[in-house]
C-alpha cells in the first residue's frame, strides 16, 4: 500500500508539472518557489522574533562537540522530549507553528543558529544538527546569507514531494541562522502566484 501511495504521489507531481506547463511556460517549479524565497519567505527571517532566537543561541557559545552530543541524544528520543518541546513553545517556536498553520504548502519549518543547531522548530526534525547538510551550508555561506532551494524530494514522513527553502537569518550585513521550509511541491505549484502573499 505505501509503495501504491508513493506511485501515486509521483504521479500527482509529474502530472502537475505537466499541466501547469502550457499555462507558465516561462516559469519552472523551481523558478516560482526561488522567487517566492526571494519576495515573501526572507520576509520571515527578518521577523524580530526569529532573529532574537537566532541571536540568544549563537550567544551562548556552543561547541561543536555540545551541538554532536545534544544531536546523538536527539536521534536517539523516540517522541519529543522537554527540549524538544521547548523550541515548538518558544516564541519563534509559536510563531514557526503560526506561519506553517497559515500555509497549507508549508509542510515544516525550523530555524537554526550559526552552526545549524535547531533553535524552533514547527514539528521534530529528524536531527538536532543541521549544520553538514546543504540546506544549511549553502544558505549561511559561511556568513554571507544566501537563499537556497534543495532538490524536490519525496519526503517519507509527510508522503509529499518536498523542496527544502533555506533563507539566510540576518544582522546588519551578516547572516547568523538559517530559516527552512519544507514547501509541499504539489500543493505549491497549484497556487496563482498572485495568490501566494
Amino acid at each position: 500500500m505505501k509503495k501504491a501511495s508513493s506511485c501515486l504521489c509521483l504521479l500527482s507531481f509529474f502530472a502537475v508539472l505537466l499541466m501547469g506547463a502550457p499555462l507558465s511556460r516561462a516559469e519552472t517549479p523551481i523558478q516560482k518557489v526561488t522567487n517566492y524565497a526571494n519576495t515573501k519567505l526572507i520576509q520571515y527571517a527578518a521577523d524580530k522574533i526569529v532573529v532574537d532566537a537566532v541571536k540568544a543561541e549563537n550567544a551562548k557559545g556552543k561547541s561543536l562537540d555540545q551541538i554532536k552530543k545534544i544531536d546523538d541524544k536527539w536521534l536517539g528520543t523516540a517522541g519529543v522530549d522537554d527540549f524538544m518541546k521547548g523550541m515548538m513553545t518558544s516564541a519563534a517556536g509559536k510563531y514557526l507553528i503560526e506561519l506553517r498553520d497559515k500555509y497549507p504548502f508549508l509542510r515544516e519549518i525550523f530555524l537554526v543558529d550559526n552552526q545549524g543547531a535547531n533553535v524552533a522548530m514547527s514539528e521534530k526534525t529528524s536531527d538536532y544538527w543541521q549544520g553538514d547538510e546543504a540546506k544549511f551550508k549553502k544558505s549561511f555561506d559561511s556568513g554571507v546569507g544566501t537563499v537556497f532551494v534543495d532538490d524536490v524530494k519525496f519526503d517519507r514522513s509527510t508522503k509529499a514531494f518536498l523542496a527544502h527553502v533555506s533563507v539566510p537569518v540576518i544582522e546588519g550585513d551578516k547572516a547568523i541562522g538559517v530559516l527552512i521550509f519544507g514547501v509541499d511541491m504539489d500543493k505549491f505549484w497549484l497556487i496563482p502566484a498572485d495568490q501566494l502573499k
